[in-house]
């Protein structure tokens, strides 16, 4: 069975934001070093899809969100501690000090900390002990959220991030989210508060 130290349950860009943030501080720090990330996606349900882009900071008017995914997908990888598998998890469970992650297709995962990035569509993923709410941030009815204490943490070493997470519907909301709870994790790792900078 395949051991990470967090487990990322939505490849949008919530949830690679995250992954990246992650990947990005690798080798940097003691703390840091040999960590593994896993991002599992079940592929075709991210918003972006069905986005163009005119109005965030730092991208073109007229970006493609399709595009903009793929792209997204591609920086991860360029990180050797991030993997993205396209699978759908059906069931995640606390396992001793972390969380057990079971697909569709039967494979099964196991990570220190779990992140949730799967948008505001539904929660469907059977074993969390998690309160589902309605999303009050939507601007369209019946879409849900996972209950945080409004730093994006449903409990200890389970985080929640993007639409999951009761942000705006908005690209740069999703990624500063997931860029957020990396920071989260990292600095419970250092002990102190982290970011990730680099410099000309």
């Amino acid at each position: 069975m395949d051991k990470y130290d967090v487990i990322i349950i939505g490849g949008g860009p919530a949830g690679l934001s995250c992954a990246i943030t992650l990947g990005s501080a690798n080798d940097r720090f003691d703390w840091s070093k040999n960590r593994k990330y896993l991002v599992i996606d079940s592929g075709g349900s991210s918003d972006l899809l069905k986005a163009e882009l005119n109005n965030v900071a730092g991208i073109k008017k007229g970006t493609v969100g399709k595009d903009l995914l793929e792209e997204i997908k591609k920086q991860a990888l360029e990180y050797e501690n991030i993997e993205i598998k396209n699978e759908r998890v059906v069931k995640a469970e606390e396992s001793g000090e972390g969380f057990q992650v079971e697909t569709e297709s039967g494979n099964v995962y196991k990570g220190d900390i779990l992140v949730i990035a799967t948008g505001f569509h539904e929660f469907s993923i059977e074993g969390l002990n998690v309160e589902v709410i309605d999303n009050v941030k939507s601007p369209r009815p019946g879409k849900v959220m996972i209950k945080h204490d409004g730093d994006f943490k449903v409990k200890d070493n389970l985080w929640v991030v993007g639409n999951a997470a009761g942000c705006f519907t908005m690209y740069a909301a999703a990624i500063g989210s997931g860029a957020h709870v990396a920071c989260n994790i990292m600095s419970q790792w250092a002990g102190k508060n982290v970011v990730i900078h680099d410099v000309l």
